[in-house]
C-alpha cells in the first residue's frame, strides 16, 4: 500500500523517511519528491509497504507525529490524476477567433 507523507521537514533523507516506519512494518520503498529543476526536495514523499494492515497501522502511528520539528500528514496515498489540480483538460485543435 502505498503511504503519503507530507510536511517533510526538507533536510530529511529518504533513510530517515524508512526507519521512521520501519517500527510499523515492512518498508518495501521510502522516496522523497524533488524539485525536478533545483533537485531540492519539495516537503513531501510516499512510503510504500506490502501489507494494508501495516500501512494503516503506520498512517495511525504517524499521523500528526514531529519528525525533525515538522507535524507529519499522513494518510493513503491517492492515484495521481492527470494535469494539476484544479485545472481543466482541454481538447486541443484550432481556435477561431
Amino acid at each position: 500500500m502505498n503511504i503519503y507523507v507530507g510536511n517533510l521537514p526538507r533536510e530529511v533523507t529518504e533513510e530517515e523517511l524508512r526507519k521512521a516506519f520501519e517500527p510499523f512494518g515492512q518498508v518495501t520503498s521510502a522516496k522523497i519528491i524533488t524539485d525536478k529543476f533545483s533537485g531540492e526536495a519539495r516537503g513531501f514523499g510516499f512510503v510504500e509497504m506490502p501489507t494494508k494492515a501495516e500501512a494503516q497501522s503506520a498512517i495511525t502511528g504517524m499521523n500528526g507525529k514531529e519528525l525533525k520539528g515538522r507535524v507529519l500528514t499522513v494518510n493513503e496515498a491517492r492515484p495521481r490524476s492527470e494535469g494539476r489540480p484544479g485545472e481543466e483538460r482541454r481538447g486541443g485543435g484550432r481556435r477561431s477567433w
